[in-house]
């Protein structure tokens, strides 16, 4: 299965999704004992879900809130909670930037980390992995430095320190256009 792209756009008045496969969640299980986020590993219910960015929710919420307003709704408390979580945290905003240029932005950069790979001195290709992505769109910060960001995601440390630092130039050169 391919990882779907992070596509919003308002279109008669909803949200649409492009390329991004509505999945059903499992029925839930107990967490395994091997289930270790530092070395990648997750239980089933993991396997095939599409993880976004506090600024990817954000922008989503916010064509919902839109959307809300137009049918004269007052959204939920629960709806208001996660907008304001996803709104503090998220350092991918600019007010005065349209709406699709910052969509736009948050898809290439996701796109680009997803696709990032680098090869092992034994030849072994490495990649980045969703979880991973995620974390780097929320974590990062235009000053951040490669033992900062291991720190912060440790399944980082098996990449060469050239390659995270590679990873961060991606995150900085996005985070500065956007905010620019």
């Amino acid at each position: 299965m391919t990882e779907a792209g992070f596509h919003a756009h308002e279109e008669n008045g909803g949200i649409l999704m492009r390329d991004a496969p509505i999945l059903a969640p499992p029925p839930r299980t107990e967490p395994s004992s091997a289930e270790n986020a530092a070395e990648l590993s997750f239980g089933p219910e993991f396997e095939h879900i599409h993880i976004l960015s506090n600024a990817q929710v954000a922008m989503i919420l916010q064509v919902s809130a839109r959307a809300a307003v137009n049918r004269d709704e007052e959204p939920h408390p629960v709806y208001r909670k996660t907008q304001k979580y996803v709104d503090r945290f998220n350092t991918m905003t600019n007010p005065e930037k349209e709406h699709q240029e910052l969509v736009d932005a948050l898809d290439n950069l996701q796109d680009a980390l997803t696709t990032f790979r680098k090869e092992t001195e034994d030849g072994e290709e490495m990649e980045l992995h969703g979880s991973e992505v995620a974390a780097l769109m929320n974590l990062v910060a235009t000053d951040t430095m490669v033992e900062e960001a291991v720190a912060l995601i440790p399944s980082l440390s098996r990449f060469p320190e050239a390659a995270i630092d590679e990873i961060l130039d991606l995150i900085r050169s996005t985070m500065i256009r956007i905010v620019s």
